[in-house]
């Protein structure tokens, strides 16, 4: 595995991070290509630095030219247009090209639960997992008329303890730290699986170099499903207190932020179960060993800290006010 090389474009990120340390831990040469800052995921000292805007053609082009990659991990690319910029500047030069898409891009609501990678891709709420749709379609049509080898990889809710998984983030963990009350979509119930990047990188550097996984697609996720109202409690208690939950509809927050709401009708709002299946006939014996009780108590001491690591969003603390003036018992 020494020889194997594999290109992150990315690789700072909460999912990438974890996955470039598991990469180099498993004995792949590893190089970032990245502008080279990230706040909370410095790039890895032992990784090959290749600094450039992903953004930028030119700077791309100069930056990965007469070189092979025995695997390029797609994490920047959100777009077709970004898509194809990524593999012309790369053309001919990898193996295999593993696309990070989206567990978003599933059939929204699913009809069925478990999600496996055969339930449909539909999106009509959220432009992000259409994008995503989109460049599935590209790899896909690029790998049945070209034999392009690409994989996908599609993550649901992956966190780390930099990233509070509440709608809000840490503002929300404030509030409830401050024994004030805090926004569920719906009435809580809904379930919800949330995965830690560790687990994540695990599976994710089993599928870099596999010629079975080529022309194939595949979420990795815990199998822990929890309700919102579940994930809010765990948090709580991470913190030391008891939550004051109110629960709001899912339209309502959308009527007052669109942003938000997208997210929420078009991810959050529905209860989301996956079958991991196969992914495990590519990894025997992997699965998730994070719990998020665990992985909510990381999350809470890491904050908890470094007081500049508290940050709340006013206009979000605001918005959260006002939804629990009107929907408050």
């Amino acid at each position: 595995m020494t020889s194997a090389s594999v290109l992150f474009i990315g690789g700072t990120g909460v999912i990438s991070s974890a996955c470039v340390r598991e990469a180099l831990d498993a004995g792949w040469e590893v190089t970032l290509l990245n502008r080279g800052a990230s706040r909370h995921h410095p790039p890895a000292a032992d990784a090959e630095p290749l600094v450039a805007d992903v953004r930028d053609r030119d700077a791309l082009v100069s930056a990965v030219q007469g070189r092979r990659f025995d695997v390029v991990a797609d994490f920047l690319s959100f777009t077709t247009d970004q898509l194809r910029q990524s593999l012309g500047a790369l053309s001919g030069s990898f193996g295999q090209y593993v696309f990070i898409s989206s567990a978003s891009a599933y059939q929204t609501p699913p009809t069925q639960l478990p999600v496996t990678e055969s339930t449909p891709l539909r999106n009509p709420f959220w432009k992000y997992s259409r994008d995503k749709i989109a460049c599935e379609d590209l790899l896909t049509a690029a790998y049945r008329d070209q034999a392009l080898p690409m994989t996908v990889v599609r993550p649901s809710h992956t966190y780390d303890h930099t990233l509070a998984p509440l709608d809000g983030g840490w503002t929300a963990v404030e509030r409830m730290i401050q024994g004030r009350e805090v926004v569920v979509h719906g009435d809580g119930t809904s379930l919800w699986t949330l995965t830690h990047h560790a687990d994540f990188a695990r599976a994710f550097v089993r599928l870099l170099g596999r010629r079975e996984a080529v022309g194939e697609a595949f979420h990795i996720t815990s199998d822990e499903a929890l309700p919102w109202d579940a994930i809010y409690t765990e948090v709580a208690h991470a913190a030391g207190v008891e939550p004051r939950l109110v629960h709001v509809p899912s339209d309502a927050i959308a009527a007052l932020d669109a942003d938000h709401g997208a997210s929420l009708l078009g991810d959050k709002a529905h209860s989301m179960v996956f079958d991991n299946g196969k992914l495990r006939r590519l990894a025997p014996g992997w699965h998730a060993v994070v719990p998020f009780r665990q992985g909510a108590s990381e999350v809470v001491e890491w904050h908890l800290a470094d007081a500049g690591r508290r940050q709340v969003d006013a206009r979000k603390d605001a918005l959260f006010d006002r939804l629990v003036e009107r929907y408050r018992v």
